[in-house]
C-alpha cells in the first residue's frame, strides 16, 4: 500500500539539507510506529521518495514524501503521532493513500510548483514593479541555464505559467519536475540581469506554496492538480 505525506518546512530547519530531512523522517517513522515497508537484501532501507527536494534556506507549505506501508493506518491518528514525535520546523499536514502504479509517484508526475518571492535583504528600485511587469511581458526571456554536464541557452518565459503581485511579494507558478524545471531564483537572477540591477544589492526569500501534477496526464481533468488531491484519507 502506497501513501503520500504532505508536510511543511519552516523556521531554523529550512537550513537543513535533503539528506538530513530524509534521516529526520526515518526517525519519525520509527518513533511514531508507522508501518513503513523496507527493501529486501542485505541492507534493507525504508521505501520512501520525495517529489522534489527543497533547496537549503527555502521554506515551504507543500512538500511531499511518498512511502510504502505494510498495512493501513488511520490518517488523522498517523499525522498526530508523527507530529508528536517530531520537532518544530517540520509539520506533517496529511497522509493519504495513493495509486499503486510506479508511474504515479510524486517524483514522476510532478509538473509544476508555485512560490512566493519576497525581499530578504537589501532593496529594489522604487519602480521595481513596473520593471518586473515589463520583464514578464517579454515574448522571450533567454538565459544560459546550467545542466549537470554543460550549459545551454533556453527561453524560460514559457516555463512561467502564471504570476502576480501579492503586496510587496511576487507569486509565480512555474514548471517543475524531470521534464521541465524552473527554479524561482533563476527567474529573479535573470530579472536583475535584464534590468541592470546589481545582484549584490538585494537578496530574496523563496517560499514554496504547493506542488502539482498535470491533471490530464494523471486522469484528473484539465490543468494542474495538487499532489495531495490525488490521494484519499485512510481510516
Amino acid at each position: 500500500m502506497k501513501a503520500r505525506i504532505k508536510f511543511r518546512k519552516y523556521g531554523v530547519l529550512r537550513f537543513i539539507g535533503h539528506l538530513d530531512v530524509m534521516r529526520y523522517f526515518q526517525k519519525v517513522m520509527r518513533r511514531a510506529d508507522i508501518p513503513i515497508a523496507f527493501t529486501g537484501g542485505y541492507s534493507p532501507h525504508m521505501i520512501m521518495s520525495f517529489a522534489s527536494p527543497l533547496g537549503i534556506g527555502l521554506t515551504s507549505d507543500g512538500e511531499y514524501l511518498d512511502i510504502e506501508l505494510t498495512e493501513p493506518v488511520d490518517s488523522r491518528d498517523a499525522v498526530h503521532r508523527m507530529n508528536e514525535t517530531g520537532v518544530e520546523g517540520i509539520e506533517v499536514l496529511s497522509i493519504r493513500q495513493i495509486a499503486e502504479e510506479k508511474k504515479m509517484t510524486g517524483m514522476t508526475i510532478l509538473a509544476g510548483a508555485d512560490y512566493l518571492i519576497s525581499v530578504r535583504k537589501g532593496n529594489l528600485p522604487e519602480d521595481w514593479k513596473e520593471k518586473f511587469e515589463s520583464f514578464m511581458s517579454r515574448k522571450e526571456i533567454r538565459v544560459i541555464k546550467q545542466t549537470k554536464r554543460s550549459e545551454k541557452e533556453v527561453d524560460i518565459r514559457p516555463l512561467v505559467y502564471s504570476w502576480e503581485f501579492r503586496g510587496d511579494s511576487i507569486y509565480v507558478q512555474c514548471a517543475a519536475g524531470s521534464v521541465q524545471n524552473l527554479k524561482p531564483d533563476l527567474i529573479m537572477e535573470t530579472f536583475l540581469s535584464y534590468e541592470n540591477i546589481p545582484e549584490d544589492s538585494v537578496r530574496f526569500h523563496y517560499h514554496r506554496l504547493e506542488m502539482y501534477a498535470d491533471g490530464a496526464a494523471v486522469g484528473a481533468g484539465e490543468g494542474l492538480v495538487t499532489l495531495e488531491s490525488l490521494g484519499h484519507d485512510m481510516q
